[in-house]
């Protein structure tokens, strides 16, 4: 008997000397072998994919033991073929079949011998079989016991455990018995007297089988007094054994020791749409006219129905001439031989089988009255047809027609004909465009999931990629309602479209046929602020000098909304999601969905209450109207995120800490502010600095919105702070030459002068009125000069 964990080790020890001699290899076999390796050993042929030489024999990626590199053994006489590694049982290959994806290996039968009416067991011996990874047993063979009083059991090793607590399948293969009457002579079939034959379970890798005696099993005699002390258990292909009474015994007491055994054998661990997938290269099945099919453990090549050779091979499966069976097809048949199958013409006055392609059938003569018949049936059949085709193609037209007038209807009232005039007064790059529905389905793939890239309370956001290669972010509302006040809303697009602010982010154009208008913007690659403040789908972390440049250019992009613009624009719902980071980490304003176009006579509107909870300025809130000074308190709560780096509304905290905003004025109020500020972006040398902005966040969110400042105000103001930082870089450790340079190069040098420390702790400026004007024109300025 076989010790399993002595295999194991063996095993062990065989595949690390393996990889130590592959580890030399300096390159791949081909995926086709060369004309040159053609070999043999023994008289055995070697086809591709085995091999007795590295360049002639299948690589397998991934696999420490090559299992299809084997070895010839010259030592005795006779050269045997056998696997590489000699731990393996049986060593001896006796034939390789290709397009099967099967070997036959020899295998020695066990044996369990009486002498002298007792045990001999010097002449006991078991059957094993053990064969290398990605080799199983074929079901083609069986397991069988032969002899009086016997029973054969086997044990195998699955490829695959199912069941890590039962890595064994065990079975009996069968009993076999002998009475009286069958004592002198066995009958010539395997029924279960003198002999049993049982299948296996598929998937073994090894096999061992042992005779085990019931009762005295003390062996047979036939009629003419001759004995068979030994009884046999063994796998074999049953198509090669076949139980023949006392001929069987005959040969298995003789020179039959060894009996031939079907192994299959697998490539690699994925099955065939795995391995193609994950190396390409590395896939076996390149032939011409081959396939590729699955097996427990991997996959193996064959060539396609109607073509024979090697699938292994690039030009190797050719097609097969069925033909040359001349009885193929039946009488009153041709055959025709075509590439990879065949036909069986028959002769006139015949027809083919409907039950066999084979097969002709003589035609039966019919009645002229029944050709008719056909005829008309078959012209009632086909004028049915053909007014079916005529009436879906008209059905089709209609719906193409109810769907262009539901476009135009949908272009009419969202106000399509009164923007295209107003576009009409522009030009250049700035124009806002049309798009139309079929443009913008395209650009995103039909509006796939895989390319939504947000959602908001006000719709989804769409990555899209236009024809000139140009990436874009396409909103579509959630609300299917109509336009109510579409000349509002084309204005507010015109407007919109006019921004050329560095940081807002531009609206490109829209679509107006379909119920809700489509907005398209340019789209931002580097994600939200919210995302890198709070480290979100694998943002890093933002330095304290890079969260300050982003504030500034924040703030300076809502001033430049709130002064500079024909129209006063309030965003409405400034928060650290609605901020994009380019690849450059420079802050883009987005989402105006929310946004309120003020007129010029008026400073305040009053509407339904719009914002997100935690950034809703609390006077807006209980009066219904909306100033400019609603965006400052929101700007205020993105400010305390960035210098906290905690949410706006947490309900995981006390109730007193759910509201980032309250809890800030409270801890700045009571002189708490270091226990609130995020001290790992806030480092020695900065914490004075982090005061500043602290204090210019609380009278951004003071109650009161006459007792903030305007958002020209707080731009003015990080700016200050951010060239103090630039020209004091060692009160900011973190920062780096580079990131210094940028914030020198933002601002202009020498507009202002900042003095830092207020008797109260509040910034205090001193501007001369040129100097004011200056910066001011800076923050406000746009791309292009602005307004």
């Amino acid at each position: 008997m076989v010790c399993l964990h002595g295999r194991m080790l063996l095993l062990q020890l065989s595949l690390a000397a393996v990889l130590l001699a592959y580890a030399a290899t300096t390159m791949l076999a081909a995926a086709q072998a060369p004309p040159e390796c053609n070999e043999s050993c023994g008289g055995v042929s070697i086809p591709y994919p085995f091999g007795l030489s590295d360049g002639c024999y299948l690589y397998v990626p991934g696999q420490v033991a090559q299992p299809f590199k084997i070895t010839c053994d010259n030592s005795t006489s006779q050269p045997s073929l056998k696997f590489l590694d000699s731990y393996y049982f049986p060593t001896n290959i006796t034939n390789i079949s290709v397009g099967e994806s099967e070997l036959q290996v020899m295998v020695t039968t066990s044996r369990n011998c009486y002498s002298n009416n007792s045990y001999n067991s010097s002449l006991y011996r078991d059957s094993v079989l053990d064969l290398p990874p990605s080799f199983t047993i074929s079901d083609k063979n069986k397991v069988f016991s032969v002899g009086c009083n016997k029973v054969s059991m086997f044990k195998g090793f699955l490829l695959k455990v199912t069941d890590p607590e039962q890595p064994f399948a065990v079975g009996f293969s069968g009993v076999s018995l002998c009475q009286d009457e069958f004592g002198k002579r066995f009958p010539e079939t395997c029924t279960g007297f003198g002999c049993s034959g049982n299948p296996i379970p598929s998937g073994l890798q090894n096999i061992t089988v042992a005779v085990w005696t019931v009762g005295n099993g003390l062996g047979a005699t036939d009629q003419w007094g001759l004995s068979y002390p030994c009884s046999y258990g063994f796998v074999v292909d049953e198509r090669n054994f076949t139980f023949a009474g006392n001929q069987s015994f005959n040969e298995l007491n003789g020179n039959r020791q060894e009996l031939p055994v079907l192994a299959n054998w697998a490539i690699g661990n994925d099955n065939c749409e795995a391995a193609k997938k994950n190396n390409e290269t590395a896939f076996a099945c390149k032939g011409v006219n081959s396939k590729c099919v699955d097996r427990a453990g991997g996959y193996f090549c064959q060539c396609e129905t109607g073509y024979a050779g090697n699938p292994y091979l690039l030009n190797d499966c050719l097609d097969i001439n069925e033909c040359k069976n001349l009885t193929l097809c039946s009488d009153h048949a041709t055959c025709i031989n075509s590439i990879g199958s065949y036909t069986c013409k028959c002769d006139k006055g015949y027809r083919n089988d409907d039950n066999d392609r084979n097969s002709c059938v003589q035609i039966k003569e019919t009645s002229s009255k029944n050709d008719k018949e056909m005829q008309i049936s078959l012209g009632v059949c086909l004028s049915f047809l053909v007014m079916l085709i005529i009436t879906f193609w008209i059905y089709c037209g209609m719906k193409r027609r109810k769907f262009k007038q539901l476009k135009e209807k949908y272009f009419k009232d969202n106000g399509g004909f009164l923007l295209q005039q107003k576009l009409e007064n522009f030009e250049g790059p700035q124009a806002a465009k049309i798009f139309t529905r079929e443009e913008l389905k395209k650009a995103t793939n039909n509006f796939d999931d895989s390319r939504k890239i947000g959602e908001g309370g006000y719709g989804f956001v769409y990555r899209g990629t236009l024809p000139d290669k140009k990436e874009v972010a396409i909103k579509v509302s959630k609300s299917n309602a109509p336009m109510t006040q579409s000349n509002q809303f084309i204005n507010e697009v015109i407007v919109l479209s006019q921004i050329n602010h560095r940081n807002v982010v531009r609206l490109l154009g829209c679509c107006l046929e379909t119920q809700t208008p489509l907005l398209v913007y340019e789209f931002i690659s580097n994600g939200t602020l919210y995302e890198h403040i709070h480290k979100k789908n694998g943002k890093g972390p933002l330095s304290f000098g890079l969260r300050m440049k982003i504030a500034a250019e924040t703030a300076g992009s809502l001033a430049y909304l709130h002064y500079s613009t024909s129209m006063q624009i309030v965003h409405r719902d400034v928060k650290a999601t609605n901020i994009l980071l380019d690849d450059n980490f420079t802050a883009k304003v987005s989402d105006f969905g929310a946004s309120k176009l003020v007129p010029e006579d008026q400073n305040q509107l009053s509407t339904l209450v719009q914002g997100t909870l935690g950034y809703l300025d609390p006077e807006y809130l209980q009066s219904n109207t909306l100033t400019e000074k609603s965006d400052v308190y929101s700007f205020g709560v993105v400010l305390v995120e960035l210098i906290t780096s905690q949410v706006a509304i947490s309900y995981k905290k006390p109730e007193a800490e759910r509201n980032l905003a309250n809890f800030f004025v409270t801890s700045v109020e009571e002189n708490r502010l270091d226990q609130i500020l995020d001290l790992e972006i806030i480092k020695e040398g900065s914490f004075e600095i982090a005061e500043q902005v602290a204090h210019l966040a609380k009278r951004c969110l003071s109650l009161k919105g006459g007792d903030r400042p305007t958002m020209k105000e707080v731009a003015m103001e990080l700016e200050g702070i951010l060239q103090v930082m630039a020209k004091h870089p060692e009160g900011k450790p973190d920062a780096s030459p580079k990131e210094t340079d940028y914030l020198l190069a933002m601002s202009p040098a020498n507009a202002y002068v900042v003095d830092v420390r207020g008797d109260e702790g509040e910034v205090i400026t001193s501007i001369d009125y040129d100097q004011s004007m200056q910066i001011q024109a800076q923050i406000m300025k746009p791309d292009d000069g602005g307004r």
